[in-house]
């Protein structure tokens, strides 16, 4: 999907769908789309033995990136509280305060 119209679909009023996120998930994957040159990226939070939650920003090549490049109005910490709430919402808006939209979601 092209950012251009995932944000169509936002002004809209259309919101990422967060049905994939499973209670109790260990692992939430959001697949991006950078609305420059629809550059794609994942972020990545994994649980961990203690239950908090870790956060990666991999682009299209695997190589991990620093999540400043999202430009978020939103930092580390906000998106890891959000997530060790379980307020998957909440970290669903940080990410879109961005460069970059939602396109898909996974969890386990």
């Amino acid at each position: 999907m092209k950012w251009e119209d995932l944000r169509k679909d936002r002004n809209k009023g259309i919101k990422p769908d967060l049905s994939p996120i499973k209670q109790d998930a260990k692992e939430v994957v959001f697949d991006l789309v950078s609305c420059m040159c629809d550059n794609k990226n994942r972020l990545v939070f994994k649980q961990k033995e203690d239950g908090e939650f870790r956060v990666f920003l991999l682009g299209g090549n695997g190589i991990s990136h620093a999540l400043s490049n999202l430009q978020m109005k939103g930092d580390y910490l906000d998106l890891t509280w959000k997530a060790d709430q379980g307020n998957w919402t909440g970290v669903a808006k940080i990410i879109e305060t961005g460069t970059s939209l939602i396109a898909y979601i996974m969890s386990r």
